[in-house]
């Protein structure tokens, strides 16, 4: 008889990282074609001129802090908070124009491999 698999329980907002001197990015589950991270931001922003670009799916909420997220294409930064999320299809490219640097940002990012036709 196979042994009953255990369960893995978890707090996204409890024993947050120091971020205050980079993010701090922590795998929470990996499977192929799927990974999920907590990313935790602390007034950090993408390097000027850099753009995520992604072979990947991304599907991201804040769960805690604030974030603006810059669309290439878009003008205006739409501005994230706590529980506003973002579908980012592969290679749609984005940047992180800032975050919440009086308290920690806490993000829940999925990565997915796209859907092919």
């Amino acid at each position: 008889m196979a042994e009953n698999p255990k369960p893995d329980f978890g707090d996204l907002l409890a024993a947050l990282p120091d971020a205050s001197g980079a993010e701090q990015f922590d795998t929470l589950l990996e499977r192929e074609g799927l990974r999920i991270l907590r990313i935790v931001s602390s007034g950090q922003a993408s390097p000027p001129g850099e753009w995520f670009d992604q072979d990947d799916d991304e599907w991201v909420v804040v769960l805690a802090g604030r974030a603006g997220l810059l669309i290439d294409g878009e003008s205006d930064v739409r501005a994230l908070k706590p529980g506003e999320h973002a579908f980012l299809p592969a290679h749609c490219r984005h940047r992180v124009e800032w975050t919440d640097s009086d308290m920690p940002t806490v993000w829940l990012a999925i990565h997915m491999a796209p859907v092919t036709d």
